[in-house]
């Protein structure tokens, strides 16, 4: 039995990092199962076997993304310097940093979370645990500080922040995949002031 599971286990990995390179090199849409078999030298119904979907495979893809980036975020959290604005321009310029690594792939990932038709076993984008904690630890403290009012919904400026981060990836969407972190990052800032201009104490 244990070599069986050693065997399932070696063959999810060869899958998901298959599946991981074709999504970013061509795309969700464009990327079979089929396709993904072959790069993992693996059979079509090896994949069927391991994940129900397409979507799902893009989702364990995507957790696994994340485990690096917080791996990463860790690191720096207890580091971040300023107020709540400048310590939330820093979270989501390490994001973007990391996403524009593989900058197609976290554009799959928003274009299939918009599909009707997923399983359950389908993270979609936004329901991403760790990020909303960290904002939302970095919001509570700019309350105990007074730089944000504390009569105000934290989860509504929390998912006003997620999307404006999603949005920009427009941006690297029409230069095919090509955007600068720090561009992105720069835009990102800008909203982010905006948003600050609601939350600042009257």
């Amino acid at each position: 039995m244990g070599v069986r599971t050693d065997q399932k286990a070696a063959t999810r990995e060869r899958v998901l990092e298959a599946a991981r390179d074709l999504f970013n090199e061509v795309g969700y849409d464009e990327t079979t199962i089929r396709a993904i078999a072959e790069r993992a030298g693996v059979s079509v119904g090896s994949v069927f076997t391991t994940f129900a979907s397409k979507a799902e495979v893009l989702s364990h893809v995507m957790n696994h993304r994340l485990a690096e980036l917080y791996a990463e975020l860790d690191r720096v959290a207890p580091l971040l310097r300023g107020g709540t604005a400048d310590k939330l321009c820093s979270i989501f310029a390490i994001h973007y940093e990391f996403e524009t690594r593989r900058v197609k792939l976290f554009l799959a990932h928003i274009a299939a979370s918009y599909n009707p038709n997923n399983d359950p076993g389908v993270t979609p984008y936004g329901r991403n645990p760790r990020l909303s904690q960290m904002l939302l630890d970095v919001l509570e403290e700019g309350v105990r500080k007074g730089e944000v009012r504390g009569d105000l919904d934290l989860r509504l400026i929390i998912d006003t922040l997620k999307a404006s981060y999603a949005w920009n990836y427009r941006m690297a969407a029409a230069a095919g995949g090509n955007m600068p972190a720090a561009e992105m990052s720069a835009v990102m800032d800008k909203q982010i002031a905006v948003i600050a201009e609601g939350w600042k104490p009257r």
